[in-house]
């Protein structure tokens, strides 16, 4: 095997292979294709992989060998469809042959936890046959559209974007900018994809939790408006609203995770702990509900539609442009107040273009989490507004002592908290 080719890089490469087969086989599974499906295209990309990889030792035949053999049973396929219309012309069997071969081969010229690993993924994905069929059967058309719209956002727009800094103060990179836009879009849908699967069944905590990751501000007006039209519902709507504003909390953590990993330690624990106050806050809120009707919701709208990804790509870009400008003119003050104006609307534009100069060394951590808190509170005090406008009365007075003391716990830790916890 080649020498540059590691362990890590060997079993990137077959992830990458059975991914992209699967979401090609998932398409031709809905269409109901009799040639090949849902795992005999992951199949079949996984040997093409194989293939690829014992080349590299073996020789370029072996791959024009697995794909005259691949020829072969695409043809034999076709002749039986052809000579028996009835006849299930299904080719797994013969496809994971092939892979078998290749895995076979593969033992013999490179590391063998790359080949038991693709051996028994193979044999787990002949075994899941029922279940990939009721999971391609139960994605609905709607479902499926955001599935390819995410597809082409971090497959297709992503790859094609210059890597490289733009503009007076060197921080606009496209391909940053968007893979911000996919880390966003993609967090949103998996729950997305959640609350359609489960928002409708699994009532007030699901809608809270999945809620907050999807959209905290859509999620705190739909309870709001449903309240004005039912008073009754303001315990199990004031639940969801607490729910969802602790989830924010989470989503953020989670970005800075993935965006600026060593700024993590600065920023979880003053953001855990407003996590933990609403989790603690949203438990006592349901111990003090009576009877009463669940906050029905409004859908959440899907989050991989491209014109609400490319607002957020420009909102990104601009909210990073002026960070680093108001650093460079107006010093700590400039970047508390585009902090706090830009949180109003939206918290993950502010943190992952916060999280971004802090990797890059242009920001200071403990001034990076004040900001990111500040952003916080300030999308806080957007939804008491929200909830004051168009929710009831009794929403507003369930609501606000549980928003009055998260903003006053954010306050102190903004003037006592250390740089570092």
């Amino acid at each position: 095997m080649n020498p540059t080719v590691d362990l890590g890089t060997a079993f990137q490469q077959l992830g990458i292979s059975l991914a992209l087969g699967l979401l090609i086989g998932l398409q031709r599974e809905r269409v109901s294709a009799r040639l090949a499906g849902f795992r005999t295209f992951a199949l079949v990309a996984v040997f093409g992989t194989i293939t690829a990889q014992l080349s590299v030792t073996l020789g370029g035949w072996i791959v024009a060998a697995g794909l005259l053999g691949l020829v072969g049973i695409i043809v034999a396929g076709n002749l039986l469809r052809l000579r028996d219309p009835g006849t299930d012309t299904g080719q797994t069997t013969e496809v994971a042959l092939l892979l078998t071969f290749g895995v076979g081969a593969y033992l013999g010229v490179g590391p063998a936890a790359v080949a038991i690993a693709v051996g028994a993924g193979t044999a787990v994905l002949l075994w899941a046959k029922p279940q990939l069929h009721e999971l391609a059967g139960k994605i609905g058309e709607q479902d499926f559209r955001a599935i390819m719209r995410f597809v082409l956002i971090s497959g297709v727009i992503l790859p094609v974007l210059p890597n490289r800094a733009y503009g007076p103060f060197a921080v606009l990179n496209p391909q940053q900018i968007w893979w911000m836009v996919v880390l966003v879009v993609g967090i949103g849908l998996a729950a997305y994809v959640g609350y359609k699967l489960l928002g409708a069944r699994g009532g007030t905590i699901v809608a809270g939790l999945l809620g907050g990751v999807i959209s905290s501000t859509a999620t705190t007006a739909a309870a709001a408006r449903r309240t004005a039209e039912t008073p009754e519902g303001s315990g199990a709507a004031g639940i969801v609203i607490c729910l969802s504003a602790g989830v924010v909390f989470f989503r953020v953590l989670l970005e800075i995770a993935v965006a600026a990993p060593g700024f993590l330690a600065y920023a979880a624990i003053p953001l855990g702990a407003l996590l933990v106050l609403f989790l603690l806050l949203s438990a006592l809120l349901w111990t003090r509900q009576s009877r009463e009707p669940e906050a029905l919701l409004a859908p959440h709208e899907n989050p991989s539609e491209l014109k609400p990804a490319l607002l957020f790509g420009l909102l990104y870009g601009g909210v990073l442009f002026a960070t680093a400008a108001a650093r460079e003119h107006f010093g700590i003050s400039g970047l508390y107040a585009v902090s706090a104006l830009s949180g109003l609307t939206d918290v993950d534009a502010i943190t992952l273009s916060t999280a971004q100069l802090v990797r890059t060394a242009r920001l200071d951590p403990a001034i990076g989490w004040r900001l990111i808190l500040l952003a916080l509170l300030s999308n806080l005090l957007f939804k008491g507004g929200a909830i004051a406008v168009l929710g009831s009365r009794r929403l507003l007075a369930r609501i606000a002592g549980p928003f009055l003391l998260a903003l006053a716990v954010g306050a102190l830790l903004l003037i006592f908290g250390a740089g570092k916890f």
